[in-house]
C-alpha cells in the first residue's frame, strides 16, 4: 500500500472500531475520498484492506459495507480462534525464551490494571482497555515465533474486535480478571495442556456471550 492509502485505511479502521459507522452502512469511495481528500484509487485500495480484515464487506455490484453481525459469523470467528489459538499457545510455551516470558507478564500487568469502562463513555469498552486486551493475547502468541500464525491471528482479532466493540455485552457472572490470570499463570508455568485449555474455554465463552447478547456493560473478552 502507499503511504496515503496507509493513512486513509487506519482513519477508516478507527472509525468503524469506534461507531462512526453502524452495522450494515455504506462504505461509498467517492464520499470517502473526497471526505480525506484522496483520490478514489486511494480510498479503494483502503477498503480492499479492510475486507481482507473483516472490517468491511464487498458487496456485488454495490461497492463496500460495514459488516453486519450475526450469530453465525460470531461462531465462524470462535470456531477458526478455537482451532488456531492454542495451537499458537502450546508452540509459544515450547519456544518461548525469558524475553517471552518477561512481554507476557507484563502485558498481564498492564491488562489487569487497565479500568475497563471509562465514565461518560456508556456501556462499551474503552480503546485503553481494548488496545492492553490485544496487547496481553498477542504477547501470549508471540513466543510460537511464526509470522505467518501470528498474521493470522491478528486478522481473526481485528474481526472479533469489531463484535466486542459494538456490543458491550457480558456475563456478570464471569470472572474475566481471573480467566486472564489463570492463562498467565499457566503460560509462564509451562503448562502447554492447562493452557490451551483455558484459552479454549476462553475464546468459547467470549463467543457465547455474544451470541446470547448479553448487556450488561461488563467487556468481553
Amino acid at each position: 500500500m502507499t503511504m496515503l492509502s496507509t493513512q486513509v485505511y487506519a482513519e477508516l479502521r478507527d472509525a468503524i472500531l469506534r461507531g462512526d459507522f453502524a452495522p450494515g452502512d455504506a462504505l461509498k469511495p467517492q464520499e470517502l475520498a473526497h471526505r480525506h481528500g484522496v483520490s478514489l484509487a486511494v480510498v479503494r485500495e483502503a477498503l480492499t484492506r479492510l475486507v481482507g480484515d473483516g472490517l468491511a464487506d464487498r458487496l456485488v455490484n454495490r461497492g463496500f459495507a460495514v459488516p453486519l453481525q450475526s450469530d453465525q459469523r460470531w461462531q465462524d470467528i470462535a470456531e477458526a480462534r478455537r482451532t488456531v489459538e492454542p495451537v499458537m499457545l502450546r508452540m509459544a510455551i515450547d519456544r518461548g525464551d525469558l524475553d517471552w516470558e518477561a512481554r507476557v507478564r507484563a502485558a498481564h500487568h498492564r491488562l489487569a490494571r487497565t479500568p475497563p469502562l471509562q465514565p461518560g463513555e456508556g456501556p462499551h469498552v474503552s480503546a485503553e482497555w481494548s488496545r492492553a486486551h490485544h496487547d496481553f493475547h498477542r504477547a501470549l502468541l508471540e513466543g510460537c515465533g511464526n509470522p505467518v500464525l501470528l498474521e493470522t491471528f491478528d486478522r481473526l482479532w481485528l474481526a472479533s474486535e469489531l463484535s466486542r466493540r459494538w456490543s458491550g455485552a457480558g456475563n456478570p457472572h464471569r470472572d474475566y480478571l481471573e480467566e486472564h490470570r489463570l492463562l498467565e499463570e499457566a503460560a509462564l508455568a509451562r503448562d502447554a495442556g492447562a493452557a490451551a485449555g483455558l484459552l479454549e474455554r476462553h475464546v468459547t465463552r467470549t463467543a457465547a456471550a455474544l451470541v446470547a447478547g448479553e448487556a450488561s456493560g461488563r467487556p468481553v473478552g
